[in-house]
């Protein structure tokens, strides 16, 4: 199921759509960082010197994406699919608001939208 990401003008709309071969984050990524540095490489896994336990990247808040790519719940942003789609303004933009008093004399105009 698409999700609205953000607008582009009055007439783009971007939604992403989930890969089926969606990858969450893993330390040993080439753009992983922990900001706190409490990474160690051990030979067993990466642990954590803060909590002594497997490094879990959907649950830290220290752990980020060198690229930017982290998103919530740990997935990789990277395994993303991002699609843009046309709509009409219409259906962008919904009902209009009726201003009154200072607001009115300032903007105008009755109607925004």
């Amino acid at each position: 199921m698409p999700a609205i990401v953000g607008f582009c003008g009055h007439k783009k709309i971007k939604v992403v759509h989930i890969l089926d071969q969606v990858k969450t984050c893993s330390p040993g990524c080439q753009s992983f960082k922990c900001t706190e540095s409490a990474v160690v490489y051990r030979g067993d896994g990466v642990w954590c010197k803060w909590t002594d336990e497997l490094c879990g990247v959907a649950n830290c808040t220290c752990a980020i994406c060198v690229k930017r790519r982290l998103l919530p719940k740990g997935i990789c942003g990277e395994t993303i699919k991002r699609k843009t789609v046309e709509k009409q303004p219409d259906e962008v933009i919904g009902p209009t608001v009726k201003l009154r008093g200072r607001t009115l004399r300032k903007v105008g105009e009755k109607e925004i939208f």
